[in-house]
Parts: structure tokens; sequence; C-alpha cells
């Protein structure tokens, strides 16, 4: 009945394959077709022979949304309390367990799920099973386990009305509270897919989202991506890329940016307010899961590199905690990873994203251009992967030799491992970025590359997608965070302003919203390099007759915003030809002009504003004299623009991109010191007397104290140059 056709995974079934079997059924006997068409859905749905296993705590409706699941496919159902656990002891479950105890009835309960088997088929399992690992490992082989992830306050108001006190694990001592909190370790070690079961929501519902939620999981081919300058995959353009492909090759070979096919994932009111409750890391789990299908990671396996990332690298217990400054505005701040700056949310992650897709036959080079942060945030990164990782997977970080701050540069120097390495090029950002987009389209040198040294090229850089999405973590996080402060109430809009140069954070926060956060407006705050603040205001992306200016905010001493061509592909409906028109004249010309209708469309979305040297300053020092907290130099001129812009009729969330200590220099000549030491960490230790809010970072002393006399490589700003240092590297890691 369930088998038909033989299964076969979308990725090799062929439109056309399918379209003309169906054809040709339809034509010649339309009855039996219908009939047909239902068992094969059916079939289809289910795996072949696979089943629909649902996992979840007591109380989260397993047995109810089973049996509606199981109507809507035409197949069987089978609850594993009733038809498995009941038959097979012949007494009922509650009965078991006070007979044998807790951990007896865990064994028994375990060893009758190993003798069970079925096909094609619901299973709903119970609240207890997940927790007796052979017997789990036994029933995953053959189906999709959904994990029913209903909140914890939900399932407790449920058992309460349901006067269920019969749960496995409950004991004098011990709170119902505590063992759900206890079993979700086990439901999120089994679970394929996750369906977030959140408010009153009816059992009708649950199950379509199951069954939408299954069809996602065996159809990878829903979720592909294009580059920025080319349209919407045809069927003449048959090479599908997916998240890991584009994970690993970076930049598209036409030389735009991945953004996918179908956009970005919805979630609808009710499923944000289900994780106001729940920890920065459960929210990441929870986003990255729609935006990675499970065939490029599956789901156990990116709770692991979430935990890795987020669990002991970042100094606060809350990762990306939200503060409040002054009036209406918060800070989010983003600065409590290992390398104080906002990219270490990234950069602790994707390294084991991409670690993990790469195929294991080739050896990669990662190539970094950076403006500062980027630096040392992406070799701390790289330097934590296995072992086995590093020996396969290298990193060389181009920064401009003297673009950044001593500290910055002290960073960079001390993050360097066996695996990764800085070079100070004698130019600025812009030359290091433009050079590494160049070496990825140059076909013959990558070429050269793979077919000598057997190693391929990959970018880290904000350029890569996987770089995004953490970012569009934690401005989510940071407007659940103000609900569960109760500053505001879910729906309730919020501005956010953030220090903007390469616009990958803003994008970010762009995309928060696309997915369901309620953000009114993104700001650009930019420095004297203002030349984003002008195209938002006027449609002129113009950089004729502009020099680089440096400035005490020197991550975002930039002049092309490489991210900002994935945004007017948004909102160009996806038109590659007019973004590679675009791109192609600032390159050519310098210079491009907005149709008046993309520029209404902009403007709805951002505003902007720009701050001088001499603003960013005069900010610090008013701000620390006033709350005695002190702000990073891009921090102020967000904060500066944000005073400028806000018409203070919702709270902004101003982003805290780096740690003050970062840029001491500039911080002690905003509190007024006269007489700076030019020694980095003299400086830190003078900033440290201060006593202020927040304290001198936890990591960099240390980083400054491990750097001394350490060295890195300095090149001239040609690219054969840059070429030869690549090979160079490759030699001397990988041969």
């Amino acid at each position: 009945m369930f088998h038909i056709f033989q299964y076969q995974p979308l990725r090799l079934m062929t439109q056309n394959s399918l379209s003309s079997m169906c054809l040709k059924l339809m034509l010649s006997r339309p009855v039996a077709f219908a009939q047909i068409w239902k068992s094969w859905f059916s079939s289809h749905s289910l795996l072949g022979k696979k089943n629909i296993i649902l996992m979840g705590p007591p109380g989260a409706g397993k047995t109810t949304i089973g049996r509606i699941v199981g109507q809507k496919l035409d197949c069987p159902v089978i609850d594993v309390d009733d038809d498995v656990l009941e038959t097979t002891w012949n007494m009922k479950v509650s009965e078991k367990l006070q007979d044998v105890g807790y951990e007896e009835f865990l064994e028994e309960e375990g060893k009758a799920l190993l003798k069970f088997s079925a096909s094609g088929s619901v299973i709903s399992l119970s609240g207890s099973n997940p927790m007796h690992a052979a017997g789990m490992q036994h029933i995953k082989k053959n189906g999709i386990v959904v994990y029913l992830d209903v909140p914890t306050t939900v399932i407790m108001s449920r058992l309460k009305s349901m006067k269920m006190d019969r749960i496995v694990g409950l004991s004098p001592g011990i709170s119902l509270k505590d063992v759900l909190q206890f079993r979700k370790q086990f439901y999120k070690r089994w679970f394929d897919i996750r369906v977030l079961c959140v408010g009153d929501v009816e059992a009708d519902v649950v199950a379509e989202k199951v069954l939408d939620a299954v069809k996602r999981y065996q159809d990878s081919e829903l979720e592909t991506f294009i580059s920025t300058r080319s349209g919407r995959s045809t069927e003449k353009n048959s090479h599908k890329l997916f998240f890991s492909d584009v994970v690993t090759q970076g930049l598209a070979l036409d030389g735009g940016l991945f953004v996918p096919e179908r956009g970005l994932p919805k979630f609808t009111a009710e499923e944000w307010q289900g994780l106001i409750e729940v920890t920065y890391t459960e929210r990441a789990q929870v986003i990255l899961e729609r935006c990675i299908h499970p065939a490029d990671i599956p789901a156990s396996k990116l709770a692991e590199i979430i935990e890795t990332a987020y669990g002991e690298n970042f100094s606060c217990s809350k990762v990306a905690p939200v503060r409040h400054l002054t009036g209406n505005q918060f800070l989010l701040e983003l600065f409590h990873g290992p390398t104080a700056s906002f990219k270490d949310f990234a950069l602790q992650l994707v390294p084991h994203l991409f670690a993990y897709c790469i195929p294991k036959s080739c050896n990669y080079l990662i190539l970094v251009a950076t403006s500062g942060d980027t630096g040392s945030a992406v070799l701390d990164g790289f330097s934590r992967l296995h072992d086995t990782d590093k020996q396969r997977i290298a990193l060389v970080n181009f920064f401009p030799e003297d673009g950044v701050s001593p500290i910055q540069k002290s960073q960079m120097i001390g993050c360097q491992k066996e695996n990764a390495w800085s070079v100070g090029v004698k130019s600025d950002f812009d030359f290091c970025q433009t050079a590494i987009k160049q070496i990825f389209t140059n076909s013959d040198f990558t070429g050269f590359l793979t077919v000598e040294y057997g190693t391929a090229l990959a970018a880290a850089n904000s350029i890569n997608w996987a770089r995004l999405l953490p970012q569009i973590v934690y401005h989510a996080s940071a407007y659940l965070d103000l609900v569960h402060q109760g500053i505001i109430s879910f729906g309730s809009p919020v501005d956010i302003c953030i220090p903007t140069g390469n616009f990958g954070n803003m994008l970010a926060a762009f995309y928060a919203k696309m997915m369901g956060i309620p953000i009114r407006k993104c700001i650009c705050a930019s420095n004297e390099n203002n030349v984003l603040t002008d195209f938002i205001r006027t449609g002129v992306y113009d950089l004729r007759g502009r020099k680089l200016i440096s400035s005490f905010s020197p991550a975002i001493d930039i002049l092309k915003s490489s991210n900002l061509e994935r945004y007017l592909h948004l909102i160009a409906n996806e038109d590659g030809q007019l973004v590679t028109q675009l791109f192609n004249q600032l390159e050519n010309q310098g210079h491009f002009q907005l149709q008046k209708d993309l520029l209404g469309k902009l403007q709805q979305d951002l505003a902007a504003g720009w701050c001088s040297d001499e603003d960013c300053l005069a900010a610090i020092h008013s701000v620390y004299s006033t709350t005695g907290y002190i702000l990073d130099t891009h921090t102020a001129v967000a904060k500066v623009v944000a005073d400028r812009l806000q018409d203070r009729t919702c709270p902004i969330i101003i982003s805290s991109t780096a740690h003050y200590s970062k840029f001491a220099p500039a911080i002690l000549r905003a509190l007024r010191i006269a007489e700076i030491n030019q020694n980095p960490l003299s400086q830190l230790h003078l900033l440290s007397s201060y006593s202020a809010l927040p304290p001198i970072h936890w990591g960099l002393l240390e980083t400054l104290k491990k750097t001394g006399n350490g060295n890195h490589q300095v090149c001239a700003a040609d690219m054969s140059v840059l070429m030869s240092h690549i090979e160079t590297l490759i030699q001397n890691h990988f041969m």
C-alpha cells in the first residue's frame, strides 16, 4: 500500500521524469491516477518504508497529532504507550512505573522498544523513550524523528489540567519543571526536525506543521542558492548549489554573492514569542535550524557546533546581553567573545560549519581581508578547530598594515597559530578586499593551486553567506530580550542603529526583520568615510575623487560595502542583470545611481547619518561622565547618529560592536588623559584603573601578554605579490 513507487531522494528524481510519469497515468486512468497519487504522496512523505516518529515531553500531544497525521497520510498509527508497552507488559504504563521504579522502568521500556519494528507508519513515542539510547538508536534507523517542541510552561499547565501525577523521574524533592528541563537534553540528541508548538494552537495546525517539516526534510532541492548577479535557476541552468556548497565556495563564479533562492524562512509571532524565555544558544539553535537544511548539517551536529561556539568561549552567560544606556536607548553588547568584537559571533561558529561541509579529500586555504576586528576573530576561530581539521584547513588574514589600531594589530599577531597567519598589506582595506575578490575569480590561479597542490581557496569574510546567519540571531535575540525584560510587548516596533562599513551587520538586522522581528528602521551610522550615508540619502553611490580617511573607528573605514549588493538584489526583486550593471559601473566608472522606485524602497527600510572623530570622542566623554559606561569608538559613532535621527517614539537598540579596550589610545584621549604611553599593555592597565563599565576585556590582556615581539609578514599592495604569498603558505603548510 505504501510503496507503489520506489523512493528516490528528490535531488536524484528529476522534475521531468516525475511529471512524465504523472501525465501518462492521468491521461489513461484518471480515477486510478488520483488514488495512486494519494498513495505515492503518502509513501513519498514517509520516505518510502521509513516512519514519522513523533517525540516530545508528556503532554506535547504526540498521540493526538500522530492520529491526525496518520489519517492525512492514510497510513498506520502506532502509539508506543498503548500499542507497544501495555501490550508487551499486559498492564498499564502507570502501574508498571509504580511496580518497578524509575530506573528499572526506563530499562524495561528500552527493551520493549528494541523488540519493536514498523515501516510506513506514524509512531508516537512515550515522553521517556528518548532517555534509552539503544532503544532510540534502533527506532531512529528506520524513521524521521520529529520533535514537538512545546514550552515548559505550557506542558506544566496541560499536565496539571490532565491531573497526570505519574511522570518518569518525578519524585519527592524533584519538581515537574526540573524533570522536563532534564529531559530536553535527550530530545535534542535524537531529533531530525523540530516543530515549534506554541500558544493554544490546535492539533490540526500542528499536524500540518509536522507534514510541512517532513516535506522540507526530504526535499533539500527547495533550499538552493543563486548569485546576486544571476536570475533564478532554470532547467537550462540545472547546476544547483546548496548551503554546504556556498559555505565552501564563498564567492560566486560570476563575482556576485550567494543568496537563498527562495528567501529566508519566516517565523510566526507565536513562534518568536516561544523563544522569549529560552537561552541564547537555544534561540540560535532554533533559528539556524530553519536557515540550514538538515541535509547539509543535521540538527544534532548543528547543536553540537553551536554549543562549542557559544558554550564556554564567551565571558557573559547571556552571550549577547542588552543593557539600558539612557532614555529609550539600549546597547546590544557584542564584545563578550574571545577577541572582543561582534565578529566572534560568526567566527566562533563558521569554522566548524566549514569543517563539516568541506570534502575530506581536499585541503582548503581560507582568505580573509579585514579592516580590524575580523582578523583576530577569524584567526582565533579557525585555530580552535580539532587538530585533524587544522591539518587540512589553513587561513591567511590580509589587513592594512597602517590602517588598524595598535591593539588590533597586536591581537592579529598574537592570534596566529600553526594553521593561521596574518599578512600586513601596504594599502587600505578596500584594496585587500578587492584583491581577494579578484583572486577568487582568477580561474587560472585557483585552478593551478588545485592541480599543483590539491588545495582550494575559500572565503570567511562577510561575503560568505554563513557569516551573516549568526548575526541574524543576535539581532532577533536583542528584541526578544527587551520583551523578556518588560520594556516592550511583542509586536511593538524598535529601531536599530549600527556602526556600518561593509553592510553585513546592517543586512543581518534587515534579514531579522524579514523573518518576523518587528524592526521599524535600520539606521546606518558612518564615520567620515560616509559613502553609505550619502547613498542612502540620495541613491547615488559615488567613489569618484573620494579617498579613504583614517579615523578613530577603523573597522568602518570602508568605501566599498560588499554586502550592499545582497540588499540591492533583494529590493530589486532579484534582478541579477540590474545588480550586475550597477556593480560593473561602480567598478569601471566609480559610481552608480539607483532608480527612483528602488530608492523609495530603500528609504522605507533604512536611514543614515555620519559622525566626525571630534563628535565621536565627545560622545565617549559625555556618556562616561553621566553613566560611568565607556563606549568604544564605533559604538560612539552609532550613539551620535542615534541621538540625531531617532524620533523617540520607540526604543532604539544600538549595536555595541567592540570593546573599548581595543581602541585604548582614542578612549584615553576622549577621557582627556594628557600623556598616553604608546605601549598597548600599559594603555590597558591605565584604562582598568578607571573601574568603568564594562570592565577591561577578559581575554585582551592575556593576548597582548602573549604577543611580545611576535612577527608577521608584510607585503606590497601588488596582486602578484599577494598570490606569491598564498602559494608559499600552501607549500609550507600542506606539502
